[in-house]
């Protein structure tokens, strides 16, 4: 569980287990401390050699291990699937979402830079020179143990940074594939380092000050750079419901309930909402629940034993504050931390469940009359990672992307909360925290921004015509 140029590992040895039925997949041996800072040592040090690479140089290397993880693609998904409990079509789409980064990455890797700025000085250049911030720490999340990884570490490299991540036995896979090609390259393997580690080990890159970039994915009991996400959606009366079902459907269900974009509160207009309710609550006994590496399957397992127990309170907690279930909301007698897809309805908008996020399969629908109210309901939870509306009015679709609308980092219309591109930023507001990942210009929280002025004339004259003789 540990790689920083040589595989090892003096931590303790823990088991993995498959959700989809509780047996013991792998055991792997974690870091301890004492191997967490020989790993970050060799890092820093394999960064000195990395820095110097050109960028586009730096961007073949991550080519090549996009064509890597190409030729491995269905048997990392496999594992995913086998590990994380998600079908084995996401765990293959998730594999791809790190092989489109590192294509982006390449491109990025040859257009990284500053504008080149006029001086208000005769005889002088202006311009912004971008560095590598040097170690990137980046503690993953179960859910997307590929896909955090990959969007942070392809941009990371190319920008000239070294990478900890520390993760599941899915990144030792990972790290093995990428270790290949870092060493056919003559590159220190170290540049892409893994410290496989419980909260120890993540403690001690949080309080790191080596670390000069850390990337958190989790909850806030583990760190409040980046808290829990709630996601939510809107139906105005005016919605296409054929968008509307399918859209629900799969922002809800989708991995089981647990992506981080997945749609908690689905706010209904009352002249729809009943509707609504019916045609969805039809669509979730159609999914098709099942082993997640079976082709047909939609809907898997949840990642663990506790996580079947945080659905069961929560589910017990939404009854007691005036919710409904009214479709799901039990436990399937079958092997594993299989659940049902849950739908409640009746709560409150501001009952304290509705608040609180559950990393399960439960969907609170709420019924709201205008606009005005259910865009301040949207904004009144801390959490604000994706969002998303669904009307035909032009009018209120640019009220809602507008400084009065959804104050989440992703703001969708007319589609599901999940399922982002890589070309956009990802990220969110609030407790879920304000930094972005993957594309856009997220490149630059991953380099150091200089402004330089440099005298190239034979005189000194001083900015806003300071005199000073």
């Amino acid at each position: 569980g540990v790689y920083n140029g040589r595989w090892g590992g003096g931590g303790q040895v823990v088991t993995t287990y498959c959700p989809a039925n509780n047996q013991p997949i792998a055991r792997v041996r974690q870091a301890s401390l004492e191997d967490y800072e020989e790993t970050v040592r060799k890092a820093k040090e394999a960064w000195k050699v990395w820095a110097d690479i050109p960028a586009p140089k730096r961007g073949e290397i991550v080519r090549q291990i996009g064509d890597a993880l190409r030729q491995k693609i269905k048997v990392l998904g496999s594992l995913v699937s086998l590990e994380m409990g998600k079908i084995y079509v996401e765990g293959v789409g998730e594999v791809q979402e790190y092989v489109d980064v590192c294509d982006y990455a390449v491109g990025l890797s040859r257009m990284i830079g500053g504008p080149v700025l006029p001086s208000e000085r005769s005889g002088h250049a202006l311009i912004e020179q971008w560095n590598p911030v040097g170690l990137v720490g980046i503690i993953t999340a179960f859910n997307f143990p590929v896909a955090v990884y990959g969007w942070n570490s392809a941009i990371a490299m190319i920008c000239g940074n070294a990478c900890a991540p520390t993760t599941s036995l899915t990144s030792v896979a990972v790290t093995k594939i990428i270790a290949e090609v870092l060493e056919d390259n003559k590159i220190p393997g170290a540049v892409c380092s893994l410290v496989c580690g419980g909260a120890d080990i993540g403690t001690a890159m949080a309080r790191d000050g080596r670390m000069d970039l850390l990337s958190f994915t989790g909850s806030t009991e583990v760190g409040k750079q980046v808290a829990l996400m709630v996601q939510e959606r809107f139906v105005f009366e005016d919605a296409d419901l054929n968008l509307v079902i399918p859209s629900t459907l799969f922002a809800a269900v989708g991995t089981a309930g647990q992506r981080c974009t997945t749609a908690r509160r689905l706010f209904l207009h009352e002249s729809v909402h009943d509707e609504v309710v019916e045609k969805l609550a039809k669509a979730y006994a159609q999914v098709r629940i099942g082993d997640p590496w079976d082709s047909d399957t939609l809907y898997g397992p949840l990642h663990t034993r506790e996580a079947v127990k945080m659905f069961l309170d929560a589910v017990e907690q939404a009854k007691q504050q005036g919710g409904s279930v009214v479709y799901g909301g039990k436990v399937i007698n079958r092997p594993g931390n299989y659940v049902e897809p849950t739908i409640v309805i009746g709560l409150a908008h501001n009952a304290p469940i509705v608040h609180t996020e559950t990393f399960a399969p439960i969907l609170y629908v709420l019924k709201f009359k205008e606009e005005e109210e259910v865009f301040a309901w949207n904004n009144e939870v801390k959490q604000g990672l994706s969002s998303s509306i669904f009307t035909r009015d032009l009018g209120r679709i640019f009220r809602w992307l507008g400084p009065k609308g959804s104050d989440c980092g992703i703001v969708n219309v007319n589609i599901p909360t999940s399922g982002a591109e890589i070309g956009g930023a990802f990220g969110g507001e609030k407790h879920t925290g304000g930094g972005r990942e993957s594309g856009s210009d997220s490149w630059k929280l991953y380099m150091k921004r200089s402004t330089c002025t440099i005298n190239y004339s034979k005189d000194l004259p001083l900015a806003q015509g300071i005199k000073f003789q």
